[in-house]
């Protein structure tokens, strides 16, 4: 809660009017501004903090810490990181602060306030060939034969199960000012089988299993 200098002159009085009894000062604050018994009043160390400063600078105030406060966000970084991350759109912010010299935190708020820089994600999509529109085409009917009318059919998600590894695309991010757009479609390290099945109340359809390769598309879309 942020406390008022009314509150802070009350607090500091009370106290010294109370013997530096804590509790008996909590309680008179508590009675001065009609507060509730759960409302918040000044803690022990609050309190204690106030009388200190006060003995020391005169006032309840916090005081100041010497010297300029210490950033890394100078002209100098910022000139550094622009060119390193032009090179490397699609490298992490980590690694980009591990090779600066600088936290990764400092890094991103450079990178958002001083660049004006998006991380920018991969989306994935399938790879589709003239065999698969037909192949789509004489599935969807053979599972139309299958449903009686007026039937419940319920459509499950498929999945994708990959026969090496594939790229994680939330560990993937593209730093730019404004989203690439870009379509670029490449194969990844493997192909996947991807499996599907529809449950409905008089039974189960499937499941159908496919081969296929996924692959990279650069459609990016914001970080949320």
């Amino acid at each position: 809660m942020g406390w008022t200098g009314e509150h802070r002159d009350f607090v500091v009085e009370a106290c010294y009017e109370n013997n530096l009894s804590v509790i008996a000062t909590q309680r008179v604050f508590r009675t001065r501004f009609a507060l509730g018994r759960n409302a918040s009043v000044p803690d022990r160390k609050t309190i204690l903090l106030w009388i200190s400063n006060l003995q020391v600078t005169g006032s309840t105030l916090n005081r100041q810490s010497p010297g300029r406060t210490r950033t890394v966000r100078t002209p100098e970084n910022v000139k550094a990181v622009r060119p390193s991350i032009q090179q490397s759109p699609k490298r992490s912010a980590r690694k980009h602060a591990m090779a600066l010299g600088i936290s990764s935190w400092s890094l991103r708020r450079i990178l958002y306030a001083d660049l004006n820089l998006h991380p920018y994600k991969m989306m994935l999509a399938q790879e589709l060939s003239e065999r698969d529109h037909a192949n789509r085409r004489a599935i969807s009917a053979e599972i139309l034969e299958q449903i009686p009318a007026a039937a419940v059919l319920l459509s499950s998600d498929e999945d994708h199960f990959h026969l090496r590894r594939a790229v994680n695309k939330q560990n993937f991010r593209y730093w730019a000012e404004r989203n690439p757009r870009e379509l670029q479609e490449r194969p990844l390290h493997s192909p996947c089988v991807t499996v599907w099945c529809v449950v409905a109340d008089f039974g189960v359809i499937g499941p159908y299993f496919f081969f296929r390769k996924v692959v990279q598309q650069c459609h990016f879309q914001p970080v949320r």
